[in-house]
């Protein structure tokens, strides 16, 4: 069962977008995790968004929450392990795991040239997607798969109706066309079939930068 609670103050929200918080046990462990445990090669942080009507940075901004930075192997482990899997989100929320402390919107510093390779897919396959491409990224498998100059930022699961989305973000959109992110995703998950893939830059989407 999932540690993590949620911060019952925030009465504007429900349940997965209220503020993260772990139990003091569990936020001990994790610590201990961190102090000791195997290093990654950079930091990586869990987000939790939950989509509301609006189109402005500042609109998605508040329902964003940060949730940990880890920096071991133990330590995401620990993270991951307590908070709810994907399979028990409702529709409309999402996780962001983004490299070093970004934060998962597209007009932030080190994000506006990048962009998405987005895939959608069956939910009977969302977690299982979303664990092998999480750590895929922490493992640094996926930044073999793309150029000098780009980098493999943050990967992303959005909850939806029917079909869920797995986004895949890089660093510089102009080098995506070179990269081999979506053989490398086949090549982790053979037996999954995605309804549908490909890449979008940041700043072709209509909300960008509209605040």
């Amino acid at each position: 069962m999932a540690a993590i609670k949620f911060d019952s103050k925030d009465e504007t929200s429900t349940e997965l977008s209220k503020s993260p918080v772990f139990s003091k046990e569990t936020f001990g462990a994790i610590k201990d995790h961190e102090n000791t445990g195997l290093p990654l090669h950079t930091p990586w942080t869990f987000w939790l968004y939950r989509a509301m009507p609006g189109h402005t940075m500042e609109d998605y901004e508040k329902h964003l929450k940060m949730i940990y930075t880890v920096n071991t192997v133990q330590g995401f482990w620990a993270v991951f392990n307590n908070i709810p899997h994907v399979g028990e989100m409702q529709n409309r929320y999402s996780y962001h795991l983004m490299r070093h402390e970004k934060r998962p919107i597209w007009e932030f510093d080190g994000n506006q040239n990048g962009g998405t390779w987005r895939l959608r897919c069956h939910k009977r396959n969302t977690e299982k997607i979303w664990k092998e491409i999480i750590l895929a990224a922490i493992g640094e498998q996926l930044s073999d798969c793309v150029e000098e100059g780009d980098e493999i930022s943050g990967i992303t699961v959005s909850i939806r109706d029917s079909e869920d989305m797995i986004q895949i973000w890089n660093s510089n959109a102009e080098l995506a066309s070179k990269a081999t992110i979506l053989k490398k995703v086949h090549q982790l998950l053979p037996d999954i079939h995605f309804l549908n893939e490909h890449y979008k830059p940041h700043q072709s989407h209509y909300a960008y930068n509209r605040h």
